[in-house]
């Protein structure tokens, strides 16, 4: 598939999971401040891209989980090196550049964008 067929399969997940208009899922669109996905959500765009692409995603494989209460990756409400860098090692398909840029814990839901998943998806199928 080309990164433009793999970008359509997951508009058309995400429109589906999200109950959102076809135009509002750009690639730079935020899954949750742009789409209104919420935590889940998240089930329902890992189950239907499972379905989309016929490969399986493991639990926090693409969602990380418990990421804000662990105290090695948050400390004082905002992200440390080693959970940057761990995050990074498990997500190589996201761009981290907003976190590095503002610690908060509430800038990693910006990494969350459609070409995140689109790019997560391709690496998935290129493994396959």
């Amino acid at each position: 598939m080309t990164r433009e067929e793999i970008y359509e399969s997951v508009k058309e997940v995400l429109v589906e999971a999200l109950g959102v208009d076809d135009d509002e899922v750009t690639p730079k669109a935020i899954i949750t401040s742009d789409l209104g996905a919420e935590s889940i959500d998240f089930l329902d765009i890992v189950f239907q891209l499972e379905q989309a692409f016929g490969f399986k995603i493991a639990q926090g494989e693409l969602f990380p989980e418990g990421v804000a209460s662990d105290p090695e990756y948050v400390q004082d409400g905002k992200v440390t090196d080693r959970g940057i860098a761990d995050l990074k090692a498990k997500m190589p398909h996201f761009d981290f550049a907003p976190v590095e840029a503002d610690r908060k814990i509430e800038s990693v839901a910006k990494i969350f964008t459609v070409d995140a998943i689109v790019s997560f998806c391709q690496r998935k199928l290129a493994a396959a």
